[in-house]
């Protein structure tokens, strides 16, 4: 199967959002008057198998499909020293053999049951999803278990994956967006920090993984104890926990404690640097500007989440609106928080005319310091009824259900939070956007990076006089080939 292998390349080119906005809906409208609306989400079930493996299942009965994932609280952050990619490069390998199938009999086993099955890592976790339909998924559970509990990790299939993984990032270093992704939490949180590592591994760790060390953080990470087992779709309860008791049941524990992966908190910057990586000939810019953010739990989330909005999350925001529509610099500017269990990277990010970086550049720190300041209640309800509206078409389908209650369970949160989302959002004030973006837009603190023509760039940017500048060779953020 190629999934594995697809999303790695397609991340690499699009890491941290480096595709420009999409044209989104008008959600801008108020709401009509009455009580604030809460989300009906149908009922978790919380239930546990022989073994204690935790299962949580949401019935959706309007189409015979059901979707299962296994979720491991493990992902890149857990990555051994000098093996950066590892949890990455395991999840891609899952598939290529396990039980008494190679990858091409797992890949043919999968399609007779028109399932998918493929499997994905991020910093905080791993997961093996399976979507089939319901009728088939008696015979499907098998093959998934097999490739969760027992996969094979044969020799030929890991030196075929690795080449190709070496082989796209050798691609990747003409790519400046790919360059910029990379470069931008290296420079901010250096590369003794997790998240200053690329999760997909660098050439030096990549030519390193071997099949012990594949194993040894197989059997580390990927056990009962360290996961939880979702189930979305046209099931009962009832009917679906024996078959997954058959498959998911007698999967033992390691002995020992589970394995805790902490990430220690990244030092914040304290002033405005500039840093430049020469790309000749490059028709535009990509620049990164920002710093260290905040984790998943902040109480902040919500006033974050409309802020941002305001910001640089949604199609008409300020970024946006300046750099594409009025100046046309770009064609889509974008922010975010990248929120994790420890906290992750803000950034604000476009990739622009070569020409016109410097007065990108210039802009993007008038909408960073613009920010700060009180937003009119026209442009509260717009970004808070834009994040409200939008907020039910995530749950439109069982995949899209899966998806949310892998963020619930990976993040810890309660099992209301759905329920409570639409009137949380509601409930931000001015004050409240205009209190964290002073305390987490701080543009006089944050790390530019701009990957571009050295030759066109840096006589302009060095003349804004923003930072002191450095000139960091490709080799240092790429490694080397």
């Amino acid at each position: 199967m190629t999934t594995n292998r697809l999303a790695f390349v397609l991340s690499i080119a699009l890491a941290l959002g480096a595709a420009p906005h999409a044209q989104a809906p008008d959600r801008s409208a108020p709401p009509p008057a009455g009580p604030t609306p809460r989300l009906q989400v149908p009922p978790l079930l919380a239930r546990t198998l022989a073994n204690g493996l935790a299962v949580r299942i949401v019935e959706m009965h309007e189409v015979p499909v059901v979707a299962v994932s296994l979720v491991i609280r493990s992902g890149s952050a857990a990555d051994p020293d000098g093996l950066s990619g590892l949890a990455s490069f395991v999840s891609a390998m899952l598939d290529e053999g396990a039980g008494d199938r190679d990858s091409l009999a797992l890949a043919d086993a999968v399609d007779y049951l028109g399932a998918s099955l493929g499997s994905t890592s991020s910093f905080d976790s791993s997961a093996v999803r399976l979507e089939v339909p319901v009728s088939r998924l008696r015979d499907a559970l098998p093959i998934m278990a097999d490739v969760v509990q027992r996969p094979t990790f044969p020799e030929t299939e890991l030196n075929r994956i690795r080449e190709e993984r070496l082989t796209a990032l050798l691609q990747a270093r003409d790519d400046p967006a790919t360059i910029s992704a990379t470069a931008f939490p290296r420079l901010v949180y250096g590369q003794a920090h997790p998240y200053g590592r690329s999760p997909v591994g660098a050439p030096d760790t990549i030519r390193a993984f071997t099949v012990a060390a594949l194993r040894r953080f197989h059997q580390t990470h990927y056990r009962p104890d360290n996961a939880t087992l979702l189930v979305v779709g046209d099931v009962s309860a009832e009917a679906v926990l024996p078959l997954l008791e058959d498959a998911f049941g007698r999967w033992p524990s390691p002995v020992g404690a589970r394995p805790q992966t902490t990430v220690p908190a990244a030092p914040q910057l304290t002033e405005r640097r500039v840093f430049l990586i020469d790309k000749p000939g490059a028709a535009q810019s990509q620049i990164r500007i920002g710093w260290v953010g905040v984790a998943r739990s902040t109480p902040d989330y919500f006033p974050i989440t409309v802020m941002n909005t305001i910001l640089g999350g949604a199609f008409t925001s300020r970024l946006n609106q300046n750099l594409r529509e009025e100046h046309g610099y770009s064609y889509g500017a974008r922010s975010g928080f990248d929120m994790r269990a420890s906290a992750g990277p803000f950034q604000a990010a476009a990739g622009v005319q070569t020409d016109k970086t410097a007065e990108s550049l210039t802009e993007f720190f008038n909408e960073l310091e613009g920010i700060r300041a009180p937003v009119s209640e026209d442009e509260l309800t717009k970004a808070t009824n834009y994040v409200a509206l939008g907020f039910p078409s995530e749950f439109e389908t069982t995949g899209d259900m899966l998806r949310r209650l892998e963020e619930l369970v990976v993040n810890d949160l309660p099992d209301e939070y759905f329920a409570s989302y639409i009137p949380n959002i509601q409930a931000v004030s001015a004050a409240d956007v205009q209190r964290v973006a002073e305390r987490y837009v701080q543009p006089d603190k944050m790390a530019v990076v701009v990957v571009g023509d050295a030759s066109v760039v840096e006589g302009p940017t060095r003349a804004l006089e923003i930072g002191p500048m450095r000139i960091v060779p490709v080799e240092e953020i790429m490694g080397n080939p």
